[in-house]
């Protein structure tokens, strides 16, 4: 189908002005037939984004506190935006008023309410701007995700789509040819007719749902930035701006630092090789990245530099370590228990470490893991580290690049950066280098400096 799917974040629907560049861009293409809205973000005037407001309602509530400054700032956001657009005040008031009949629903399951209540950002919001369309001429339907079939999970505040929840939603194909259908994100409904969210950013999730029900010719994402960078924009100055990065690419740049898309919204377009086009609601004229399958082999080997901090290892050593059957399962069974993931787990002929995002670590983790460690494995010496960032070197043409660990390498030495780990998967898309934090924006700057110079 060459119609598009279009999500706008909470930046690109904070403000009237931001509501008028949409327009804008669904007029500039008539393409644009399917559009997913996120609940408003930060804007000048609003320093709180509606969805964090929701949540502090629902706590509020929940704790039998009153709420009534959350809703009355959340209602005055969506008036601020939609009155000076001119849609009538009833129409506003009228859609408003679900955020009362969802508070005081029942509070029985707080898992259902909060869903409920903090799904209600992005349900006003769509209902509101499908309204607006209207208003202009445009015809428009606001869709709800209940009656075109997108049915999840019931894990509320972590939901996932059904298995084939693209074959329900495929039904809305029929809709698309004459009209814009405004459908909202982040959340579905359950089998038994309860609302469900997304883990947060879930918006990203739902374009992608129905690029793939709608079988589009590409799925555009608008946000505040124009697209992806080949370095953090903080670490390095006016960083280069890629073109095209293949899903798999993606996949590894988010994986440390670049939260670009939500982790879960790439698999259901790549099921069906849908286009990804991450662009910029402030500047239409920059075509922003494309995510494709395959890019062209002329363009760069290395892709770009990500890095991310917060990470610690456990580095165990013991005698004849590599002639003791199950030694590895063994020990990450120990993290398993105790409900903590691993990142890399690199290994030599008597030693083995584990890398940890050391955030999910409570104070008395430390302890507990070197004495199950100590009492499970008899290793000679444990050694903890903190205070450990990633760096990632990524790139398709790694696989078949020659020296790039070797050139990555001289250039931390030259800069003065200590290697503490490396690691390279089997995929040989990327490289992964552990340094201390304090080095992590040198170690960067490096590695711009020797891969992107020219």
């Amino acid at each position: 189908m060459q119609y598009l799917v279009c999500k706008f974040g909470g930046s690109s629907v904070a403000t009237s002005e931001k509501i008028q560049q949409i327009v804008k861009i669904l007029e500039q293409n008539p393409l644009r037939r399917c559009v997913v809205l996120s609940a408003p973000g930060k804007a000048p005037s609003y320093p709180v984004k509606v969805t964090d407001l929701l949540i502090t309602a629902t706590k509020k509530v929940l704790a039998g506190e009153d709420c009534s400054q959350e809703i009355r700032q959340i209602t005055d956001r969506f008036t601020s935006i939609y009155r000076p657009l001119n849609l009538p005040e009833e129409i506003i008031q009228k859609i408003l008023s679900d955020i009362d009949r969802r508070l005081s629903s029942d509070k029985s399951h707080p898992g259902k309410f909060r869903d409920l209540v903090v799904a209600s950002g992005e349900d006003i919001n769509s209902q509101l701007f499908a309204e607006y369309l209207n208003l202009l001429g445009m015809k428009a339907s606001y869709i709800s995700p209940l009656q075109a079939g997108l049915i999840v999970t019931p894990v509320f505040g972590d939901a996932q789509p059904i298995p084939d929840v693209s074959l329900k939603l495929a039904s809305l194909k029929r809709l698309i040819p004459d009209q814009i259908l405004v459908f909202p994100g982040f959340f579905g409904y359950t089998a038994d007719g309860d609302v469900a969210t997304f883990s947060r950013g879930g918006s990203d999730l739902t374009g992608s749902i129905l690029a793939e029900a709608l079988d589009v010719s590409e799925y555009e994402n608008w946000t505040d930035v124009d697209g992806i960078f080949s370095a953090h924009p903080q670490m390095v100055d006016s960083p280069a701006q890629i073109q095209a990065l293949t899903y798999r690419e993606m996949r590894e740049l988010s994986y440390i630092g670049f939260n670009v898309l939500h982790e879960e919204a790439v698999r259901p377009v790549m099921r069906k090789k849908i286009p990804i086009r991450l662009r910029n609601t402030n500047n239409i004229k920059n075509e922003g990245t494309l995510v494709v399958t395959e890019r062209l082999p002329s363009q760069r080997d290395i892709i770009g530099i990500a890095s991310g901090s917060g990470y610690c290892s456990f580095t165990l050593y013991k005698f004849l370590m590599n002639r003791e059957k199950g030694f590895g399962r063994r020990l990450l069974s120990i993290f398993e228990d105790m409900d903590l993931s691993y990142e890399h787990c690199p290994s030599g002929v008597d030693n083995i470490s584990v890398i940890l995002d050391q955030d999910q670590l409570k104070p008395e983790a430390v302890n507990n893991i070197i004495r199950t460690i100590t009492e499970e494995l008899k290793p000679d010496d444990i050694r903890t580290e903190f205070g450990i960032s990633l760096i990632s070197v990524v790139g398709e043409g790694l696989i078949h690049k020659i020296g790039v660990l070797a050139q990555a390498a001289k250039a931390l030495s030259s800069a003065g950066v200590n290697i503490k780990m490396i690691n390279q998967g089997s995929s040989e898309m990327s490289i992964i280098f552990g340094i201390d934090t304090s080095d992590e924006r040198k170690a960067v700057s490096a590695l711009y400096k020797e891969f992107f110079s020219n």
